[in-house]
């Protein structure tokens, strides 16, 4: 565990330099984007996304011993006290925080410690048999509320052709949910309550990571241990009004027992690392590029469960590859609108940023 902190902290460090040299360019800061730090960038949001795709699974078996709520504050506990370790060592002597950057850092980390991860797994566990399919597919979804998110908060309204495949993305969507039994959703709407749950989580998720742009100062890993601490602050109010007024079971200690191997790899691998490396690569790409990666989650997921004997729906599989291509077709047409305009204004184009619907106007 040492070995891949002390990886992250020297990874993490050459990666604020680059980035305090690309922001300090002005406008020839596109020249100052390498390709080498982009593809950095692509690969931290990618270890992420994978790691992510496996949790899924891994919760399924999980939720048979323990309710996701107590689960959830043990594994951001163990996780939260390695971001401070590892922010301890790389930022020892850092500023604290003012009280507006405070309440920002709060709400941030609630949406993503304490909302995303008590809709998506409590929407998993509600969906049954099919819950981590469900809910990876879900996952995809993310791109497009990015978007939407964008839309509504900085009033940055897309082109049509964005809201087209907003709407193909979310037809793709549909045909997971009903798996092509449309008319379901008007004749049992009671039984697509889980997916609702997800998709809300997702959007918590879409939130959150959107959240560091609203703190530029913090370099990830600061952000990361922030949010964390605060938002499983929230997560363990919330657990202990539900276990105090009986809602939700307490676990007994050999249910916690059951749950150790889980709780390794969610906290670990899935928690540390994976929230971290996410974190890391969205500092490079911005979050509307970076949550384009949330299209491989379903992928490993699909992959790990087939491994694991439990088959998606062919529907399913479908209304996946849909959205997928809806989100790679919308990135291609934003980036070649970009560099149309850019080329037009005869102004520099920075890689980075070329899917940032504030630059398409």
């Amino acid at each position: 565990m040492e070995i891949i902190v002390n990886a992250i902290i020297l990874k993490n460090k050459k990666l604020e330099y680059q980035s305090r040299k690309i922001y300090s360019c002005g406008k020839e800061r596109s020249k100052c984007m390498t390709n080498k730090n982009f593809e950095k960038g692509i690969a931290f949001c990618l270890l992420a996304t994978m790691s992510w795709g496996g949790m899924f699974p891994v919760m399924t078996s999980a939720l048979q011993h323990i309710d996701t709520y107590t689960f959830t504050c043990m594994r951001y506990a163990i996780a939260g006290a390695l971001f401070y370790l590892v922010l301890c060592r790389q930022e020892p002597n850092r500023i604290p925080l003012d009280t507006a950057s405070l309440l920002k850092a709060w709400f941030f980390g609630t949406c993503g410690f304490a909302g995303y991860q008590f809709l998506v797994f409590e929407g998993q566990r509600l969906a049954g048999a099919e819950g981590a399919l469900t809910a990876s597919i879900m996952m995809a979804t993310m791109p497009l509320q990015a978007f939407l998110f964008n839309w509504i908060v900085r009033r940055k309204t897309p082109k049509l052709f964005v809201l087209f495949f907003i709407l193909l993305s979310f037809s793709g969507v549909l045909l997971v949910i009903t798996r092509g039994d449309f008319a379901s959703l008007v004749k049992h709407p009671q039984d697509f309550g889980p997916q609702i749950l997800i998709i809300l989580g997702a959007l918590c998720w879409v939130i959150y990571t959107a959240g560091a742009s609203y703190l530029p100062d913090l370099s990830p890993v600061r952000y990361t241990t922030i949010t964390t601490a605060l938002g499983l602050g929230s997560a363990v109010v919330i657990t202990a009004g539900l276990l105090g007024s009986s809602v939700v079971p307490v676990p007994s200690g050999i249910e916690v027992i059951h749950t150790i191997p889980h709780l390794i790899y969610m906290s670990l691998v899935a928690g540390f690392i994976g929230v971290l490396a996410w974190n890391i690569g969205n500092k490079i790409l911005t979050p509307l590029n970076g949550t384009l990666f949330m299209d491989v989650v379903p992928i490993t997921a699909f992959t790990v469960s087939a491994i694991t004997g439990k088959v998606p729906h062919p529907v399913q599989i479908g209304g996946a590859a849909i959205t997928i291509f809806s989100l790679i077709c919308n990135n291609y047409f934003i980036r070649r609108e970009t560099l149309r305009k850019a080329s037009t204004e005869n102004l520099p184009v920075n890689i980075s940023t070329t899917t940032n619907m504030s630059k398409v106007n």
